[in-house]
């Protein structure tokens, strides 16, 4: 299929499709922290500790690219 291989492919919709997912999440806890109007530290709180497994996520791709793994 276009001359990649199917490992290159399932790598790309990996990260499209995760990354994809992961501002789709962005913009889920921003909706809640809108309408339960929770406010700067609320919202920062909201973003802090449902963000955080998003977090980890991209730490671990980052830290498998500068490791070359």
């Amino acid at each position: 299929m276009g001359g990649f291989t199917e490992e290159q492919i399932a790598q790309f919709g990996l990260t499209i499709g995760v990354g994809g997912f992961i501002l789709y999440m962005v913009f889920i806890i921003f909706q809640l922290a809108r309408e339960s109007k929770a406010g700067k530290f609320g919202t920062f709180v909201l973003f802090l500790v449902l963000g955080f497994g998003l977090l980890g996520f991209v730490a671990k791709n980052v830290i498998a690219w500068l490791l070359n793994i």
